[in-house]
């Protein structure tokens, strides 16, 4: 079809996700797809293969999908990963989504400890390295790579090479990074590495997936509390049946995903889409900045997917009323998470360029009602 017949969006989405979408990717929606059918399935297993390989895994590793956001596919690697017997998870956390982790691994009873950062700590390999020699127990290790509270890009491949040394699985949430920062899983010593549809590689929400290493994978069978979310179970049916699903997939997702897929090949691939964000990100904070915005982390702690400010701190100030005058110009931003501090976050990712960020910084201009 003709995609000028596709309405435009009211206004762009600067989220971690969902984020602004190509109107290439919507429209590959208009069609409905069997989840038995042979195209479709031939679709969901090409997504697996170049899933693998834009993480540089190799035959060393597979793909596997799970419906539902990325956080049901968090869930499904915790409580799959994990044995039943003898095993323990250390939760590195310094934001709320390393939080969460420590809150599944509490829902589905497995042992874990956190490690508690703060929303402004950084994890080094010497944190991981005492944790882990106090607790000899411990068996599997978790992070989260963009811990997406802060903007916070945290050291996961020094922390690898930490866990990996002392011989633990590795599990790294990349939500908000993967397909937008470059990652190679087995430089990172990645056991799990996780990620959703509608993050960096742009697509829509409906389904989340995992790159994990075979022989971890295998050793799953068995372990997870959850019939829905078994990890091991979904990716046998998806490796042994030809790309299908175990149970209803969401069709139209995974077609508008191999569309994003397409166009992240057409764009250049990580490293270009990386140099998009970051000179997104670069053209944010120097306008923010200029016009009297304070970033919530140092520079060198920042990943180019979402960036905090603080809220200025006129009294007439309210962050409602500034979001919707900024929606109300076409741009809508997130509040912010962070616990101790008075933020709004503003994400670089998506169908978004630094052309589109001079226009915002324009619409911030305009809607600071309170000067």
């Amino acid at each position: 079809m003709d995609l000028k017949q596709l309405p435009d969006n009211p206004y762009v989405l600067l989220t971690p996700g969902p984020l602004s979408t190509t109107k290439s990717v919507k429209a590959t929606m208009l069609r409905d797809w069997c989840t038995w059918d042979n195209d479709y399935n031939a679709i969901v297993q090409d997504i697996r293969a170049r899933l693998v390989k834009l993480a540089h895994g190799g035959d060393e590793y597979t793909a596997v999908l799970m419906q539902g956001s990325g956080t049901f596919s968090v869930e499904s690697t915790i409580g799959s990963a994990l044995p039943r017997e003898g095993g323990k998870l250390l939760v590195v956390a310094n934001g709320h989504y390393g939080d969460r982790i420590g809150v599944i691994a509490e829902r589905l009873a497995i042992p874990a400890t956190v490690l508690q950062l703060g929303e402004m700590g950084r994890p080094t390999p010497a944190d991981i390295e005492k944790a882990l020699d106090a607790d000899p127990a411990i068996t599997h290790v978790a992070v989260v790579h963009c811990e997406t509270t802060t903007g916070m890009l945290n050291p996961v491949e020094a922390i690898g090479k930490v866990v990996k040394e002392r011989g633990k699985v590795y599990i790294v949430d990349a939500m908000s990074s993967f397909g937008g920062i470059p990652i190679d899983i087995k430089a990172l010593g990645a056991d799990f590495l996780i990620s959703s549809a509608n993050k960096c590689i742009q697509g829509v929400p409906g389904f989340g997936f995992v790159i994990a290493r075979r022989s971890e994978l295998e050793k799953c069978g068995g372990n997870a509390r959850s019939l829905s979310l078994d990890l091991h179970h979904q990716w046998r049916e998806m490796e042994y049946k030809n790309g299908k699903w175990r149970f209803t997939s969401p069709t139209h997702v995974v077609r508008a995903f191999a569309q994003a897929m397409n166009e992240l090949d057409e764009e250049g691939g990580v490293e270009a889409r990386h140099a998009r964000y970051s000179a997104n990100h670069d053209a944010l904070v120097a306008g923010m900045r200029a016009l009297g915005y304070e970033c919530l982390l140092p520079d060198d702690f920042q990943s180019p997917i979402i960036t905090s400010f603080m809220n200025p701190a006129a009294p007439a100030y309210e962050f409602k009323k500034f979001y919707d005058e900024l929606k109300g110009h076409g741009w809508v931003v997130y509040p912010g998470k962070v616990t101790g501090a008075d933020t709004f976050r503003i994400g670089n990712i998506g169908d978004v360029s630094p052309q589109d960020i001079a226009e915002l910084l324009k619409a911030v201009a305009a809607s600071m009602y309170w000067e």
